[in-house]
């Protein structure tokens, strides 16, 4: 890349495993408070029936103990909707304990995601980023390579292709810069970096893709939108992270 490293930081290494299965009703009753009076006249952001009425997903979940009418609210931020249409959003995602409100999109529990399995290595260097001028930079370099989808993938079985790896990203190595490297990590280790889809850029399906945290893949210029100067880009990843459930309180656990 032309940039000298002066030190290697770490090098974070992922498992191939899926995310740990959790039973999906114990989840939706974990997280939802029952409502014993009657439900407010209003839709359920789900299914989009009235709370008064039975759940739009009731003949999709006959298997379920949890009644077609009932009603629950998050425990924090307080939304309802019918029980059962939560275990069917639940049960059509990855499966890994944790909810996210499909209104507020409050995360109850630890996200994770379908990152296919690969290395994540950082290093610094003394050269500064447009805009950064009183500090050196912070290189990560992203290696996934092609295999085989999971069943937490769309298409279990089929093989995944891993396109324009390894991907390098800058970051600023200032205070600023450092937490959201840090942030990186654990968002990294949760699988929420990269998924399996299909690219914005060429159309190809089966693919590793960007997973709604965006990086810098430019250092010395912004001509692509994806590089310096651009001051308020450590705000905006953070937002991004702290919507995928990777905030500071993350951080020493």
């Amino acid at each position: 890349m032309g940039h000298r490293t002066t030190q290697c930081l770490t090098c974070l290494f992922l498992s191939p495993c899926a995310a740990t299965p959790t039973e999906p009703e114990s989840v939706v009753k974990k997280y939802l408070e029952e409502l014993k009076g009657a439900a407010a006249d209003e839709d359920c952001m789900i299914c989009m029936e009235k709370l008064s009425s039975p759940s739009g997903y009731s003949d999709s979940c006959q298997s379920s103990t949890i009644r077609p009418e009932a009603v629950g609210r998050l425990r924090n931020c307080q939304h309802s909707f019918h029980m059962l249409c939560v275990l069917a959003m639940y049960s059509n995602g990855n499966k890994d304990g944790s909810l996210q409100c499909p209104s507020c999109k409050t995360i109850y529990g630890e996200k994770t995601g379908t990152q296919p399995k690969g290395k994540m290595e950082i290093s610094t260097f003394p050269q500064s980023l447009p805009g950064h001028k009183d500090c050196g930079t912070i290189r990560i370099v992203y290696h996934i390579s092609r295999g085989i989808q999971g069943p937490e993938h769309p298409n279990p079985g089929m093989p995944y292709t891993a396109r324009g790896f390894p991907r390098y990203c800058y970051l600023p190595d200032n205070e600023k810069g450092r937490k959201v490297l840090e942030l990186l990590k654990v968002a990294w280790k949760r699988r929420l970096i990269f998924t399996v889809g299909t690219s914005n850029t060429t159309g190809e399906s089966n693919t590793v893709v960007w997973n709604e945290i965006h990086h810098k893949t430019e250092m010395d210029s912004n001509l692509s939108g994806h590089g310096y100067p651009d001051p308020n880009y450590l705000d905006n990843v953070l937002a991004e992270l702290a919507a995928q459930g990777v905030t500071e309180d993350c951080l020493g656990q």
